[in-house]
């Protein structure tokens, strides 16, 4: 394998990807992303002490509150990829932590998580101390931040969310999904699979912003033939775990555009309540599917997109 450069932390996955992993744009599907990085977060759960974490008798487990993505470079059916992990920061009951998805071939960043999880009970989900040896040990794999995987475009910052139905219907949010939780769509505990959030956005994107790559590709300086979409990056914030047979609403709204990208708000909702389930931000350009980059998005093109900004 030739290196890329020197990446921190200790190897706590490694696989590939299948043709059944991939979608339309040709290359793996956001969801798997998140498949991967929640594998690999019980690898690390597993250097950190808690090797048990994610089996059914486990006495405590980690809840993900948070997940930050970026998406570096494409993996196609057949690659091979591993992830490398360590801990950023840990207290007394949360910790950030840092999982890297390398192409195992060239050594080059297929994409990086900051995951910031916490420290629970399996199924009630109360919040609790960090053993001694589980602290301890997170000290011995702290790492530092590279800058590939820093935020870029979505800033990071603690907020108070406002996510709900009634505001999704204000803000003209357009429902991109609309159904429920199956059992093999939860984990051991009962709780929605991560990958569920991530996952149904991309099940329903296509209606929502399929007009917006027709409004890029038209004011194109240079029009590709076959076009699709791609995300760069993403923060996606678990606000409560929808369970089986709950049913879960997405609501998608652009917040606006730039010369290279688009941003957009994905909310998922419980229909019934009206409550949050989650809230996310992602960042995304339309993709020319045989030059596989980015369509520049012209002034006129965001000026036309404007009209439908939320």
């Amino acid at each position: 394998m030739t290196t890329a450069e020197t990446l921190p932390g200790v190897e706590i996955w490694r696989g590939g990807v299948n043709t059944w992993d991939c979608d339309e744009m040709g290359h793996m599907n956001v969801r798997h992303y998140i498949v991967r990085a929640m594998e690999g977060l019980a690898g690390l759960a597993a250097e950190l002490g808690l090797p048990h974490a994610f089996t059914p008798y486990a006495n405590a487990t980690l809840l993900v509150k948070e997940h930050h993505v970026r998406f570096l470079r494409e993996a196609h059916a057949g690659a091979t990829l591993h992830m490398l992990g360590g801990v950023i920061e840990i207290s007394d009951t949360e910790a950030r932590l840092l999982q890297l998805l390398v192409h195992s071939a060239t050594g080059e960043l297929a994409a990086t998580f900051q995951t910031t999880v916490v420290h629970a009970t399996p199924r009630e989900g109360e919040v609790f101390p960090w053993p001694k040896a589980t602290r301890e040990r997170a000290r011995a794999m702290m790492v530092e931040v590279p800058e590939k995987a820093r935020s870029r475009s979505i800033a990071l910052d603690p907020f108070v969310p406002t996510v709900s139905l009634e505001r999704a219907e204000a803000l003209g949010l357009k429902r991109i999904g609309l159904g429920a939780l199956s059992p093999t769509e939860c984990d051991v505990f009962g709780r929605m699979r991560a990958e569920q959030f991530i996952g149904r956005v991309s099940d329903g994107i296509g209606s929502f912003i399929g007009p917006f790559r027709d409004v890029i590709v038209a004011h194109a300086d240079h029009k590709p033939t076959r076009f699709g979409g791609a995300v760069l990056e993403y923060r996606l914030v678990y606000l409560r775990w929808p369970r089986a047979g709950d049913r879960v609403e997405l609501r998608s709204g652009l917040m606006g555009s730039d010369p290279r990208t688009m941003r957009m708000a994905h909310w998922m909702v419980d229909p019934a309540t009206g409550l949050p389930w989650g809230t996310s931000e992602a960042v995304a350009i339309t993709f020319d599917l045989d030059a596989r980059k980015a369509v520049p998005i012209t002034a006129a093109a965001q000026a036309a997109l404007k009209a439908f900004s939320v």
